[in-house]
Formats: C-alpha cells, structure tokens, sequence
C-alpha cells in the first residue's frame, strides 16, 4: 500500500507543475494578447468578447442580483436615516407650532386689553402673573412688575375689562394683587342705573356681597356695578361685575373678571390720586366685620 501511493505521488506531482505552468503561459499569453496594440489583435479580441461574453450571462445573473441587493440595502438605509431626520425635525416642528399658538394667544389677550378705553388721565403698565397665593383664606396673585417699574401701594388693577384688584406689597421686582374676593378687599361702588352707593366686601367666595347698600329695592339683578371712585385710591366708573341674587338671599357681584384664565394684569396709575405711605390703612381690620361710607371717602381706603 506504501508503495502504491508513492507511486501516485511521483505521478501526480509532475502532472500538477505542467498543468501549472501551461496555466501560468496562458494567462501570460492572455495578457500580452489583451496588451497588443494591434489592428489584428483588436478585432481578435472584439470577436473574443463578441462569442464569450454573451455566454456568460447566466453566470453574472447572481453577481448583478447581489450588487442589486447591495445597492438596495445602501437605499434602505438613506431611506431610514431621512426617514429618522424628518421625525426630528416633524418633532421640532411641533415643538415651535405649540410655541407659535401660545404666542398668538398672548397677543390676542393683549390686543384685547388694548381695545379697552380708559380715562385719558390714567397710564398704565401690563404684568404677566407670576403665581397665586395657593390659600383658600387668601386670594391674591403676584405679578412681575414691581418698584423699579413705578408700582405703588394702593393702585388698581385690571384684566382690560373688568377690576381685578388693588397692588398690596411691592418688591422690587414683584408686586402683590389682592383680589375683589380676598376677605380684606372692602372697594367702594356704585349701582347703575339707581346710583346706589355700597362697599363690595371680599368674603373668599366667587360672588363677594355687596354691604351698606342704603335702599335694596332700587337694585335689581344684573344691574351695572362700577367703582365709585370715593376715597381717591380707585378710578370712578371702571367695571367691577353685575349684581346677582345668591342662594342665601344676599345681593352679590358676578365679577367681570374670569380669575381662573387670568394671565395679565393691567396696573392702572394715576399720579392724580392721594399716594399711600401704608398700605395697611386699605385693610379693614378682620375683627370688625364691618365699614361705613364714611371709612370708605377715607384717604386711605381700597
């Protein structure tokens, strides 16, 4: 056995280096035939190509269907990276469309509040409200707009259409609202079209009464309630709500102002009004329960 497969190796052994060389003069030949700068040579070779080629269509079938595939999967993937791109950017798009509506709903509220028509000889300037008290005993809000910008103690406060409040505390930066409800808030107003004179008592609910009212025969719901202007703090005639009945029998006031969408304030400032040095005089003090007219054509009451 040891010999027979000697034998076989001193056969094929020869047989391998002629098939190698005869392959290697071929390809040599090959390449010199295809370097041929030649009239001859290249009609040789077109017709090679010619016969060849065509042949051979089977056989780059696979090729051309594998660089197909390639070439699609290299599309998928730009496909799928603008497809990623366009969510960003659909994302951002998002993002600054909630941004523009936002936008546009401040400016509709602020050319609301230009509509409005004051008295000439009242100025003003609009804050955006910070933060509210958070207390069910205390309605107020803060705003951002403080001493730096003028704010005084005292001075009213509206939303363009209706009173709002009176600035009780002023920072530098910031300035606090005691709103119409807050249980301190005590406003003189008058009744249109009797021309009834009251006080507007805050008591912390949504419809704060109306007391010191000298005959409740001649008002009727939904009768026009504006300030009253007594005591010099507030502005005469700005709008403070309608009168309603409440369920305990009490006259009260729809008030104009919508407290829960509220997003500005107008500061009303006149430099005609009396300037407060304390605003503790605007708070009817808690234990008393009650003002007069009188305490109301004080200097110091809101």
């Amino acid at each position: 056995m040891a010999s027979d497969r000697g034998q076989t190796q001193q056969f094929t052994r020869p047989v391998r280096r002629i098939v190698l060389g005869t392959m290697i003069l071929c390809l040599l030949g090959l390449f010199l035939f295809w370097r041929i700068d030649s009239p001859r040579a290249e009609r040789a070779r077109a017709q090679i190509v010619d016969t060849v080629v065509p042949s051979f269509d089977w056989a780059l079938l696979p090729v051309t269907k594998v660089a197909g595939m390639i070439e699609d999967f290299h599309s998928y993937t730009r496909i799928y990276e603008q497809n990623q791109e366009l969510r960003r950017e659909l994302q951002q798009m998002k993002a600054w469309k909630e941004a523009a509506l936002q936008l546009e709903q401040e400016n509709a509220k602020l050319l609301d509040l230009n509509k409005v028509r004051l008295d000439p000889s009242l100025t003003y300037i609009t804050g955006v409200v910070l933060a509210d008290s958070g207390s069910p005993f205390r309605q107020s809000v803060l705003l951002n707009v403080g001493a730096r910008d003028g704010i005084r103690d005292g001075w009213a406060t509206t939303d363009g259409l209706g009173l709002a409040g009176r600035i009780s505390g002023v920072g530098q930066t910031s300035s606090r609202v005691i709103l119409l409800t807050d249980s301190n808030s005590r406003i003189p107003v008058t009744i249109q079209p009797s021309g009834q004179r009251a006080i507007l008592a805050g008591d912390n609910s949504a419809l704060p009464p109306i007391d010191f009212l000298e005959t409740p025969e001649q008002v009727r719901p939904g009768d026009r309630v504006v300030s009253s202007g007594d005591g010099g703090v507030f502005p005469a005639g700005l709008l403070v709500g309608q009168v309603a009945m409440g369920t305990d029998g009490r006259l009260r006031v729809r008030l104009a102002v919508e407290y829960d969408r509220l997003e500005y304030l107008r500061v009303l400032r006149s430099q005609d009004t009396e300037r407060l040095t304390d605003p503790g005089n605007l708070v009817v003090p808690g234990n008393s329960g009650r003002a007069t007219i009188a305490d109301a054509g004080e200097p110091g009451d809101g």
